[in-house]
């Protein structure tokens, strides 16, 4: 294929890919697109209808399924044959890789929550980390337009850190649960409210797909296209204008430039053959995820670009953070042998917990910058491979505590704000290489005060929270032993960072990075800083826009 020119090369088919992708053969541009993983088609592998008591285990995860037997990612996950990755001494770090096309919105939980302006601009508010480079009403009717095209459920509740869609754009969401209510009822003790989770799960038809009708765990995949992810939607819909080409299996090794230092196009591994495939374009797009775009970039090193492409600031690699995590739950007596029936819904929580301190930071009464939320884990899902409670017994008295204690269970998933710090980023290790002779990534990690603070104060509000459900959680671990590892909310971001210098940051508001006019990223290594909020919405919002720049760019002559 060395000899097949394209307009825009766009290198991954997840969230940030596919909708560069959409975007631009919607304009009339051609686009080729690879993938480093394999080809799916969720309308005939997807194991939506299968339930746990046919899997091994009760479809509990294990090493090669960490999200359950019947998880949607096909040949990803913390680990992937012949693609290691290394840490320094002392580093704790998990690297979800999807391999697959569709990338992570084959996995992802959907949660679809816009940034605020608080969101943009933490920098100008406490005086760390980075703002972005625009406003939130500059992105505002982009946002509007993806949760359109992507189907999102929720509503407008005038929350202070959750800005309205326009109306029109929600869809409808579903019904709260009882035990959701009850969390409400708790939390509004403390002056805490509860709003209806955005979700990237149609409640009404759209396009191709159909509305979800609440009979399977999204996280099994969704051949319907309820459930949002590229395979169902953008990729089908930019397929249809004719002008999109894509080549799964296709490692890309580097980013070409010219003795200038201009970018001609990609060299990729064909995973098939092992063989390395050339081809030119007049644009390319990295958007593999932040850290395999970011290692992309620092492997492609040339007589102009000596320390990786578009890395004249140094700033590749660097900035890197992920969402901070930790859990917390119990039993609720009062749920004990309710009544059974049928509360699946979509398979997440239909109301949560957003961040209610702004104004507390603002008076100083925070010992943290930065805020989190709580997601609600509940309900009478399908039985698993354990059972909640501490059940003492044998026979049937035990079958029965099991059956009391079914559905009383609420767990709290903490997801915060992490800032950058020195000590978390990523270089290329030069010892070690993949399958493919590709130097692999090696991961610096540490979390700092602010985040251990955070999670302490999350820990002890939920405390309070469920004592005022009757539910006694025990004794608090530390902030330390709670925090989960990095990397481990998968929420990583910040390693190509955008700016309004090229001193200090890779791209500009747009992708396009500073060193390279024809170079751009779209995925979340772009974002400044990491809200405490799933960041895919945002990355597709991104890309739609950013797309929608570069195709007119194009026309113009410009690029």
């Amino acid at each position: 294929m060395a000899d097949v020119k394209h307009d825009v090369i766009v290198v991954g088919s997840g969230a940030g890919g596919a909708m560069a992708a959409y975007e631009l053969t919607k304009s009339g541009v051609k686009v080729l697109m690879l993938e480093a993983g394999r080809d799916y088609d969720p309308k005939t592998e997807t194991p939506m209808f299968k339930r746990n008591g046919e899997a091994p285990l009760m479809g509990a995860g294990n090493v090669d399924k960490d999200f359950g037997f019947y998880d949607a990612t096909v040949d990803g996950g913390w680990t992937v044959p012949d693609e290691p990755y290394t840490m320094a001494e002392g580093t704790e770090f998990l690297w979800w890789r999807a391999r697959m096309l569709g990338g992570r919105t084959n996995h992802w939980g959907r949660y679809s929550l816009r940034f605020s302006e608080h969101d943009f601009k933490g920098k100008s508010r406490d005086g760390l980390g980075a703002d972005w480079p625009f406003e939130y009403d500059e992105l505002a009717p982009w946002y509007d337009k993806t949760e359109t095209l992507v189907g999102v459920c929720g509503a407008n509740t005038g929350h202070e850190d959750m800005p309205p869609s326009s109306p029109g754009v929600l869809q409808t969401p579903p019904t709260p649960r009882i035990t959701e209510l009850l969390v409400a009822a708790a939390a509004k003790k403390e002056g805490i409210d509860l709003a209806p989770m955005h979700r990237a799960v149609l409640t009404a038809p759209k396009d191709i797909r159909s509305k979800c009708f609440y009979a399977t765990p999204c996280g099994h995949g969704c051949s319907i296209g309820a459930a949002f992810q590229t395979t169902t939607s953008l990729i089908p819909l930019a397929r249809e204008t004719g002008l999109l080409e894509v080549v799964t299996d296709a490692m890309v090794r580097s980013v070409d430039t010219d003795d200038d230092g201009k970018v001609t196009g990609v060299t990729y591994v064909d995973k098939k053959t092992g063989k390395d495939e050339k081809l030119s374009a007049r644009v390319v797009i990295l958007a593999a995820s932040a850290c395999e775009s970011a290692r992309i970039l620092l492997n492609s090193k040339s007589k102009k670009h000596p320390n990786g492409l578009a890395n004249s600031s140094g700033q590749v690699g660097r900035n890197i953070m992920d969402s901070t995590g930790a859990n917390i739950g119990a039993m609720v007596p009062a749920l004990r042998n309710r009544p059974r029936y049928n509360e699946d819904g979509h398979t997440s929580n239909h109301l949560f917990i957003p961040w209610w301190g702004h104004q507390a930071q603002a008076k100083g009464e925070l010992d943290f910058p930065r805020g989190y939320h709580f997601e609600i884990g509940s309900g009478f899902r399908e039985p698993g491979s354990s059972v909640a409670g501490d059940l003492q017994g044998y026979g049937k008295a035990l079958k029965d505590e099991a059956k009391a204690n079914y559905g009383a269970y609420i767990g709290f998933a903490l997801r915060g704000e992490m800032l950058p710090n020195e000590h978390c980023y990523m270089e290329i290790d030069d010892k070690v290489t993949d399958k493919w002779g590709i130097p692999v990534a090696k991961f610096h990690w540490k979390w700092s005060e602010h985040e251990l603070n955070q999670i302490k104060h999350g820990l002890e509000t939920a405390k309070v929270i469920f004592a005022n459900m009757g539910a006694d959680v025990g004794e608090l671990p530390t902030p330390e032993e709670a925090i989960l590892k990095g990397g481990e909310i998968i929420h990583e971001v910040g390693s190509t960072r955008m700016g309004e210098s090229p001193t200090d940051s890779v791209t500009n508001q747009w992708g396009q990075t500073w060193d390279c006019n024809n170079l751009f990223v779209m995925d979340a290594g772009v974002f400044a800083s990491n809200p405490h909020k799933n960041c895919t919405l945002t990355i597709m919002t991104l890309a739609m826009r950013n797309a929608d720049w570069l195709a007119t760019q194009m026309k113009q002559g410009v690029i």
